[in-house]
């Protein structure tokens, strides 16, 4: 018989606060489902009404979402094992202004040998290789130029050569 590794085992009181939260319904649909998986595989009255596998099936989640919602209700305690768990780190990356112009600028550059114009990826790693930044990717800078309006190195940037105006 294989160790079970987190061991959910609810008092009473957490059992009726649980029960609670599914009945009212007025809980936030993750909230109600993290709550029916503690229920699914408690091992405080013997062995659980379901095992991981069939909780995951039951709740139309994955196993690893039922090994996540134990582990949070083992190591951080019963409040936190209902919610998500947080981000630990921005969803983008921050580029302040002057990095930017540097990185639009250099998309109105020629591109590099071997290559007829800009991508996304080259853009990216070229920015990196200058120092620019220590890392980003290809979506990262797709999204700072469509934020610019700018279109990489193309003829209707205003970079091309046909499109100078003789003063």
């Amino acid at each position: 018989m294989a160790k079970i590794k987190y061991r959910v085992e609810l008092t009473a009181d957490e059992r009726l606060s649980l029960l609670e939260l599914i009945n009212k319904g007025e809980a936030p649909a993750i909230h109600i489902k993290h709550a029916h998986i503690l229920l699914a595989v408690d091992r405080s009255q013997g062995e659980p009404l379901m095992s991981d596998t069939d909780a995951a099936k039951a709740y139309f989640t994955t196993q690893q979402t039922v090994l996540n919602v134990k582990r949070r209700f083992v190591e951080e305690g019963f409040e936190s094992s209902l919610r998500r768990k947080k981000r630990e780190k921005p969803s983008k990356v921050k580029l302040d202004g002057e990095t930017e112009a540097r990185i639009v600028a250099l998309t109105c550059t020629d591109p590099p040998e071997g290559h007829a114009r800009w991508t996304l990826r080259l853009i990216a790693e070229k920015s990196v290789e200058l120092g620019y930044v220590d890392s980003i990717s290809h979506v990262a800078i797709r999204d700072l130029l469509n934020k610019t309006n700018c279109s990489h190195g193309w003829l209707k940037n205003g970079a091309s050569p046909n499109n100078q105006r003789n003063t």
